[in-house]
């Protein structure tokens, strides 16, 4: 009896758990293991949408999209996939042991298909659709691909598209970005990724226990990015690219009346397909590259300024009346300034204002620059833009550095000397600008006292955005200063003795300034700025050649993009 006992209380107890664990189940839990399975038999199968394209001012496609088609395994649909990869490898020219890892590696459900190669071609393509009746497991899916029809042309303003990194997705999860999205990189793309990025759509289906498709449960529309309107004109930006061919450097034509830029060119460049395609040996080769070529040297280079800086000096004096036009200083070859003679890189004799910017006279700027002093020689290169970004569109802008006396003296308890204020008055020593900040600086004297702002962007999808830009501002000069200096500026070019009198056979009168920017231990920088028409200026020009040598060299670069211009139909 007392064994019997003992087997009932057992044989109870065990179904008492298994009440229990079966009330947990269905009670309890019930509702929790009822999601789970309703969503183990819920897929979601993507469907990507179409970027935005960017386009020029004159509606021209600069970025757009082509189909491209993708191989994908139906992982649900057969029982050996090396067999399926096997054949699919011999067709495509893929390696099969590429296949099989992109297969392992992106496998996530039996009911997903998995991508296993990227890109394929279309003829490629066509015969893998042809297979089907005889293979099973696989199928073509088109997907939409940016399109670079111009190559290279544009590219550090248009930028590059990659997955999202680590920092990028940081900022940007609040605003919907997840983990392996394609986003923008430098430029246009970066900048307006936000307008130029697409929603990917998708179909919600329904599988049995093995993953099998039973039904379509939902469908939602992939919806495309908007497009970009640049300020581009295609025809400026190929005649700019050509022009500086491959020479390292930078070239921006601008609009000097609303900073519109018309071509903007930084070499050396790049192409933004490589990243698209993904080959990775050749982004590697652009990171790894010492010339740099991803590095915008247009906006975010900062040099030495040269003869350029004259034109500061030329108004900063002429506005506190340091000089005046009947002013002459006498240009023997060099000054000697204290213990050291500074030299001249030519022998001028005696100059005014307009011949000493005619002829880049570094006497009469070194003893304009004293007579001026360092102080107000710093206040006037703020007042036209310098030591301060533009503000542009793009990233990673420079904001260039104007030494301050004032700072010195109180931070660094730095004297300075006389000396100090000569190499300060031709644009040596700490001073550094950007390619950038000097297009607006001669577009100041363009259009006659008014600082504008470079932009890139003139609408999206038809909707004008200017209300977003930088606004122009008043520069504080007189008006009789700045028609002094385009005077001086004009006999640049138009003096036979002028530093650019090369531009004077142009078929369209310009004005303009060298420099040459000296760089310890290697060539100098070459600088050309300036405007055209002379009279209604519709352009404003900025010639920059890293270690080109010379002024001059820069001056032939802007002839020949003037001249393309003009025979171009442009102007």
């Amino acid at each position: 009896m007392p064994r019997i006992r003992f087997f009932n209380f057992v044989v109870l107890f065990v179904f008492g758990v298994l009440f229990l664990g079966l009330a947990n189940l269905s009670i309890i839990h019930g509702y929790k293991y009822k999601e789970l399975s309703r969503k183990n038999c819920i897929r979601l199968i993507p469907q990507p949408g179409r970027r935005g394209r960017i386009l020029d001012r004159h509606g021209d496609v600069i970025v757009d999209n082509m189909i491209s088609y993708n191989l994908m395994v139906l992982p649900s649909e057969f029982n050996n996939p090396d067999q399926v990869l096997s054949r699919l490898s011999r067709v495509t020219g893929k390696d099969n042991a590429a296949l099989k890892r992109a297969y392992r590696q992106n496998f996530v459900s039996l009911s997903i298909p998995v991508v296993v190669s990227e890109n394929i071609e279309v003829k490629k393509a066509i015969v893998l659709e042809e297979m089907k009746p005889e293979l099973s497991g696989f199928t073509i899916e088109p997907q939409p691909l940016r399109h670079y029809p111009e190559g290279e042309l544009g590219a550090h303003v248009l930028g590059y598209l990659g997955e999202i990194d680590r920092w990028r997705l940081t900022k940007l999860a609040d605003y919907g970005y997840n983990t392996k999205d394609i986003v923008g990189f430098g430029g246009a793309e970066e900048q307006y990724d936000y307008y130029l990025r697409q929603e990917d759509g998708g179909l919600s289906v329904e599988v049995d226990r093995k993953g099998r498709f039973v039904r379509m449960i939902g469908f939602r529309p992939a919806q495309g990015g908007r497009d970009i309107q640049l300020t581009l004109d295609l025809k400026i930006q190929r005649i700019a690219e050509s022009k500086l061919a491959d020479r390292r450097g930078a070239v921006i034509v601008m609009d000097p009346f609303n900073g519109e830029v018309m071509a903007m060119v930084s070499k050396p460049s790049f192409n933004p397909a490589v990243f698209v395609e993904k080959d990775i040996a050749a982004v590697q080769a652009l990171f790894n590259d010492p010339k740099a070529p991803l590095f915008n040297r247009a906006v975010s280079g900062a040099y030495p300024a040269g003869s350029l800086f004259k034109l500061i000096i030329a108004s900063g004096a002429l506005e506190n009346k340091k000089i005046n036009l009947s002013t002459t200083f006498t240009c023997d070859g060099g000054l000697t300034i204290g213990r050291r003679r500074f030299a001249c890189w030519n022998t001028h004799g005696t100059q005014n204002l307009i011949g000493a910017i005619a002829r880049s006279c570094n006497v009469f700027f070194f003893r304009t620059g004293v007579l001026l002093g360092p102080q107000l020689i710093h206040d006037y290169a703020v007042k036209l833009g310098l030591s301060k970004p533009t503000g542009i569109d793009l990233s990673s802008e420079a904001s260039g550095f104007i030494p301050d006396p004032r700072w010195d003296k109180v931070y660094k308890r730095k004297t300075w000397y006389d000396g100090d204020t000569a190499n300060f008055s031709i644009g040596q020593g700490e001073v550094l600008v950007s390619p950038a900040q000097m297009a607006c600086m001669i577009a100041v004297f363009a259009n006659k006292g008014t600082l504008v702002w470079p932009h890139l962007i003139k609408d999206v999808q038809g909707r004008d955005i200017s209300a977003t830009f930088k606004k122009p501002s008043l520069v504080p000069i007189q008006k009789s200063t700045i028609e002094t200096v385009r005077k001086g500026l004009r006999n640049v070019v138009a003096d036979p003795e002028g530093t650019s009198y090369l531009l004077a056979s142009l078929p369209v009168e310009v004005a303009g300034k060298t420099g040459t920017a000296q760089v310890t231990g290697k060539l100098p920088h070459g600088w050309f700025i300036g405007f055209f028409p002379f009279e209604k200026p519709r352009y404003a020009l900025c010639v920059f050649l890293e270690h080109g040598g010379s002024g001059y060299a820069a001056s032939v670069v802007a002839k020949e993009i003037i001249a393309d211009m003009c025979s171009g139909g442009v102007l």
